[in-house]
């Protein structure tokens, strides 16, 4: 049956085609669905693990048992199971093992723009790239092929553009795959020093070998053109781009497995046409090996290597002409993104800039707090990084006699990375205070559920890490609760924990205002009498509030009643506000 598919739910299927049966996953976006799909296939036992390098060890395990695996992340999560990584690509595999990346050129989610292409290459692990959602079934099922075959882990890169657009895909039954035996193989699994030795030249062979299949490998592919003066190379969404722009006009090569890249192929094709034009998304992967094997490519000094690319951009750098669109007749104001109406997050942020603290800041919703009202984030650098860099933060200010500095993260983010951190700030000895934003759920990615929230991946029951036992185990004596909607109890509680002389962490316990079991007390009303137009409650940028001919006026579509604005009013426009 044929229907439209997003790119991410067509990985999903290709999964369930292909006889997989263990998923092990950590959210991201623009992968996160993935996983999401995966999950409602009965026939898949599908997770959310506390990061990627737990996720990719268990599917690696999994596909050591015996059952095809899948293990999924965005770009920067692939940094995180780079330790495994490099290692499972020694080993090779039993059942076959695909790693899923999703790449997001443009930065529309993420803290880089790290290009997914490098970690095959250095690793050594061959890696597809489909470029719409009938070849992300197709390619998938290819993949477990290929990493049996090969005895090798395998990539499939999506990136924004494929993972959340739609396309014509026609669904198969499942492959129905029996499990495969383990035999033990310790100079196969075990990468102690004089294992790892001899399997380095087995992956080195695999990758002729891999070389070789690539030459005719069916994704690698040759589209004839009418016009020879130019020839394009390209891969995934900017093979869509390519086509657009200029139908069947140039002969194009079109490259699904982008390592390793073919060689004999490429200079083919070269060969047929005058000039030949790479068109890549970030970094010149297929320019720098077509120059590396004596081919004369343009690309990057045309299109660079900053950003997404488009139809418009292709048509702008290569004279040709992109599908027209509808301009709107009216300029559209920027809208930046804010914390939610009811954010649990941004009393506590009102609180930290109020104090003029230093705010070390992580990956999550609460990222925005490092937006204009609020501006209460000095730094963000990946997942858990507050609290580790708050350690060596203040143990760089050793002796100072004021301590105004804290570490903001979020509740998932806390158990994937974070926890390390604290453990470290205890048994070094920082005397530095990290709160943890406990939301009850992972917001950033769309309401996943991570150890802390009592439920897994297909809702079910399990088992609930208590978090303020978690952070006395570990060896902090002092940690605290507080309600982010009670900004005066916020206050308080904060200027204490900074007062002592030793490691501490305040818990902000509100449930996330947008998960559907959350009872809101309704819409504040405004006594509009009362208001003399002073602007205080806009200090905490909540999207609900606004200033129209010098008086507030609450959005009854948006407030949750959850008060905060009250607490800062001196007048007592507010009313009607109930406990939240």
């Amino acid at each position: 049956m044929k229907k439209l598919m997003l790119g991410n739910e067509a990985v999903a299927r290709g999964l369930y085609e292909a006889g997989c049966s263990f998923v092990s996953s950590y959210p991201g976006t623009p992968s996160t669905e993935i996983t999401e799909y995966a999950a409602k296939y009965n026939e898949i036992y599908a997770e959310w693990a506390p990061n990627e390098k737990v996720a990719l060890e268990t599917a690696f395990g999994a596909c050591l048992a015996g059952k095809r695996s899948f293990c999924g992340m965005k770009h920067v999560g692939v940094n995180v199971a780079a330790d495994p990584l490099f290692t499972v690509a020694y080993t090779g595999v039993n059942a076959g093992l695909i790693i899923g990346v999703a790449d997001d050129p443009g930065m529309h989610s993420s803290q880089n723009e790290q290009d997914s292409r490098h970690y095959a290459i250095a690793s050594k692990i061959p890696m597809l790239e489909p470029s719409d959602s009938a070849e992300s079934i197709a390619f998938v099922k290819e993949a477990f092929e290929i990493s049996e075959k090969f005895d090798t882990p395998i990539f499939i890169k999506m990136c924004t553009r494929v993972a959340h657009s739609q396309s014509v895909i026609e669904e198969s039954e499942r492959l129905e795959i029996a499990q495969k035996e383990y035999v033990k193989n310790g100079e196969k699994y075990i990468m102690m020093p004089g294992n790892a030795k001899k399997r380095h030249p087995i992956v080195e062979q695999r990758t002729l070998d891999l070389i070789a299949y690539a030459e005719t490998a069916w994704f690698n592919r040759t589209e004839e053109g009418s016009d020879n003066t130019v020839g394009i190379i390209t891969s995934s969404t900017s093979y869509q781009y390519v086509k657009e722009v200029f139908g069947d006009k140039y002969p194009v090569l079109k490259l699904g497995m982008i390592n390793p890249l073919p060689i004999n192929k490429i200079k083919d094709f070269a060969k047929t046409v005058k000039n030949v034009i790479v068109v890549e998304e970030l970094d010149g992967i297929i320019e720098t090996h077509c120059k590396n094997i004596g081919v004369n490519v343009a690309g990057k000094e045309i299109f660079g290597n900053i950003g997404e690319f488009s139809q418009n951009l292709v048509a702008e750098k290569l004279g040709g002409e992109a599908p027209k669109g509808v301009a709107l007749s009216e300029n559209i104001p920027m809208r930046p993104p804010v914390m939610c109406a009811g954010c649990p997050h941004r009393g506590l942020f009102y609180t930290l800039k109020k104090n003029k603290l230093t705010v070390m800041g992580d990956i999550g919703c609460y990222t925005l707090g490092a937006v204009a009202p609020l501006t209460a984030i000095d730094s963000t650098i990946c997942m858990g990084a507050s609290v580790s860099s708050i350690h060596g933060f203040n143990k760089a200010n050793d002796g100072a006699t004021d301590k105004n500095t804290v570490a903001v993260i979020g509740d998932s983010t806390f158990m994937h990375s974070g926890v390390t951190g604290l453990i470290n700030i205890a048994y070094n000895g920082s005397n530095s205070t990290v709160i943890i934003l406990d939301n009850s759920i992972t917001g950033m990615t769309g309401h996943q559920q991570n150890p802390t929230t009592g439920y897994n991946l297909k809702g079910d029951p399990a088992s609930k890490i208590d978090l303020e036992a978690l952070c006395r185990s570990v060896g902090i004596n002092s940690v605290r609760v507080v309600d982010p909607y009670n900004l005066s109890e916020c206050d308080t509680v904060i200027k204490e924990e900074l007062q002592k002389e030793e490691p501490s962490v305040i818990i902000s316990r509100r449930p996330c205002a947008l998960l559907k079991y959350v009872k809101h007390a309704g819409p504040i009303k405004v006594n509009t009498d009362k208001c003399i137009g002073c602007k205080s409650c806009m200090r905490i940028g909540c999207p609900a509030i606004s200033v129209i001919d010098g008086k507030v006026k609450i959005d009854n579509t948006l407030c949750t009643g959850c008060g905060v604005c009250s607490q800062m009013c001196k007048f007592d426009v507010f009313e009607n506000v109930k406990e939240a």
